[in-house]
Formats: structure tokens, sequence, C-alpha cells
């Protein structure tokens, strides 16, 4: 497990996975142990378009939808945060430059069982597929896995863990 220890500046964990992995919900019981505040990307695109992320992508295609999101995740400034990134902030080189300068990039590891398990129904999730409805949730898992490794500065693997104990096994990573 590669770990870099927390720089002035970067004081943010900024949680990175699957769509699926815990994210959002792991974020906030993670936010809560460390006394920090916690972001949720996927929130603040929605809130800057008035469009759920599905509607997004819907109507403005993948590559649009990743342009608004590598806009959004550029331009955050949070300090002493705990920020949840959509699944896709990984397509994003300059993103995820921006996200690293600010904090430490955890990634939440899922095995692809675990991950049909938790996205039996992901079609209105608001998930980016970059090749189109035809890519399968396998494809996707195998795309996206070297991009978050990649990122990582702190890989935990969340698997068969209940929110709570994932939040604790993150906070235990990251001393």
């Amino acid at each position: 497990m590669k770990e870099k220890s927390f720089e002035p500046g970067r004081d943010n964990i900024v949680l990175i996975g699957m769509p699926g992995a815990g994210k959002s919900t792991l974020g906030i019981v993670l936010a809560k142990i460390l006394c920090m505040d916690f972001v949720d990307a996927d929130l603040l695109i929605q809130q800057s378009c008035d469009k759920s992320l599905q509607r997004l992508i819907d109507t403005l295609g993948p590559d649009a939808f990743l342009e608004i999101e590598n806009q959004v995740l550029s331009e955050m400034s949070f300090e002493h945060s705990v920020i949840a990134t959509g699944g896709s902030a990984i397509y994003s080189e300059p993103a995820m430059n921006h996200l690293s300068e600010i904090g430490r990039v955890v990634y939440l590891k899922i095995s692809f069982d675990e991950l049909k398990q938790r996205l039996a129904d992901f079609s209105e999730r608001g998930v980016v597929m970059r090749d189109g409805i035809g890519m399968s949730l396998r494809d996707l898992y195998d795309e996206r896995l070297p991009l978050y490794e990649k990122y990582a500065d702190v890989t935990v693997d969340v698997d068969d863990l209940s929110i709570t104990a994932a939040a604790r096994k993150v906070a235990a990573a990251l001393k």
C-alpha cells in the first residue's frame, strides 16, 4: 500500500472507486469519525447543472458529462474535507492531478463479484459508459481498475464490510 503523508494544502481525503463502492455513504461516516467536512462531487455537479447525473449523461452524452465533471473537480478548493468523487473522476487527468494536490486519494477497492451484488441495476445510477450502453459491467470494471490504482495514494479493500467498518478501516489506513 503506497501512502503519502498529509502536507500543507493537502488536508483533504479524496475517495475514488467504482459506483457502489460506498464513496458517498462511507464518506459521510468517515468525515464524522475524523471530524472533517463532507463534500459529494456528484451533488455539486447536479446542483451546478440543475439535472440528475443520469439525465446529464442521457442529454449531453458521456464526453460532455466528463467535461463538466472535470471542470467541477478541477475547481474544488475545500479544506479539511472528505471528498467523494463520482466513479468516472479518474477519466480526467487534470481533475485527478488537482485532487492529488489538495488531498490524499483513497481508492475504495471492491471485487467484481461484490460490485455485481451492489449494482444489480445501474441504469439509473448516472454511470458513465465511455463506450456506450453496450458496455458490460465487467468491461467497465476492467477499464477503470488500472486508473483507480494509478491515482491512489492509499488503497483500502472494502469487500464484505459494513459502511462503518469500512470507514474505520480507511481511517486506520490514513494514520
